[in-house]
């Protein structure tokens, strides 16, 4: 998530100090591997995963979310539609624990909402519910 935050502040420069910030807050290589790959993957689906959070925003425009929650929500959707060995409530769950930790008071039942909205309209499109 703060990879993310990193890439939305800095554009797509901030890859070429990917690893020395994965370095410092994550020293095991399989886990940086796996970072890299979900960031990098996020990254690539920004403009998609921004379409699904704008349309679950109601009332809202993708310009008003707050830096931190839009970062929760993008590696969050992107992990909705593209890992499915990853179960959507614990998608769900951990993009909590993360606006618990690093945003406002409220943000965690709005991130909750939005994903939860998203995750609906993901079952939806593919006739199937995402356990």
């Amino acid at each position: 998530m703060q990879a993310v935050f990193q890439l939305d502040v800095q554009g797509d420069g901030f890859f070429d100090n990917l690893n020395d910030f994965l370095v410092v807050s994550e020293p095991d290589d399989g886990i940086r591997t796996l970072a890299v790959k979900w960031i990098k993957g996020a990254w690539q689906q920004v403009k998609l995963c921004d379409e699904l959070i704008a349309g679950a925003c109601i009332k809202w425009s993708l310009s008003r979310l707050s830096p931190v929650d839009k970062s929760i929500l993008r590696m969050s959707v992107y992990h909705l539609q593209s890992c499915p060995d990853i179960p959507p409530k614990v998608v769900i769950d951990e993009a909590i624990e993360l606006a618990k930790k690093f945003s406002t008071e409220q943000s965690p039942g709005f991130v909750n909402g939005v994903l939860d909205a998203i995750k609906r309209k993901l079952e939806n499109k593919e006739g199937k519910q995402l356990q």
